[in-house]
């Protein structure tokens, strides 16, 4: 299938992990003693996932995140010269997933103009330091790249990467929403941070740099388990 074609699957994908993780955050989170709270959430990022790899993963492999189709490329697992599409691709659906959302939202007396941005520091939901932050990014992202290049693998069980993916970003989410509300994903990151603007991003640079090594070490650890 041509470059374009996958790329507007990874666009669309990308759309709805963040309407759908982040809307579950802005919307339906803070809803006095109907909100799904912090375990809602990451069950909503999980299941963008989960939907997007049935729906798409044949199409363009459901990367969703530039930190997932860098670690595949560093694993030989795509082509190099497809990232900067993919990459595109992604960061612009994400961009557009949190306009429609900052357009919904907005439509609520009270609401505040968050958009489920990432922070650390004073930006962290429990105040979790810049080092915590960063530590958690990378081990998470690292993890959920060894999620994939393993559920992936041609000698694992067919048919159920999504369903470990969709889990593991689930557990991910679990983890990490009270240190960073949780990126693993640059594009995820980069949306609400443009449209929230100020600190959300002024802090951006940190949910591209640590979500990149973590997927990185991944490929190189991934890569080791496939030598004979």
């Amino acid at each position: 299938m041509s470059l374009s074609k996958r790329s507007a699957a990874e666009f669309i994908g990308t759309f709805w992990l963040v309407l759908g993780g982040c809307g579950s955050a802005v919307l339906a989170a803070g809803i006095p003693d109907l909100g799904i709270a912090y375990a809602g959430v990451a069950l909503a990022f999980g299941l963008t996932v989960l939907t997007m790899a049935f729906a798409i993963g044949h199409i363009s492999g459901c990367h969703l995140n530039p930190a997932v189709t860098l670690g595949l490329t560093v694993a030989g697992r795509f082509k190099s010269s497809d990232m900067p599409a993919y990459m595109i691709a992604q960061v612009l659906g994400a961009i557009l997933a949190s306009a429609v959302l900052f357009y919904i939202a907005s439509g609520a007396d009270g609401y505040a103009g968050g958009l489920a941005s990432n922070g650390y520091g004073a930006h962290s939901p429990q105040g979790y330091s810049m080092g915590s932050g960063i530590v958690i990014e990378v081990v998470m992202t690292m993890m959920f790249l060894l999620i994939i290049l393993g559920a992936t693998d041609k000698r694992a069980p067919a048919g159920f990467a999504p369903i470990a993916i969709g889990l593991g970003l689930t557990l991910i989410h679990l983890i990490s929403i009270p240190v960073t509300n949780t990126s693993v994903n640059p594009a995820r990151s980069t949306g609400p941070a443009l449209l929230e603007g100020g600190i959300a991003l002024q802090q951006l640079w940190m949910f591209w740099v640590a979500p990149m090594i973590g997927a990185v070490i991944a490929a190189v650890i991934y890569k080791m388990f496939e030598k004979e």
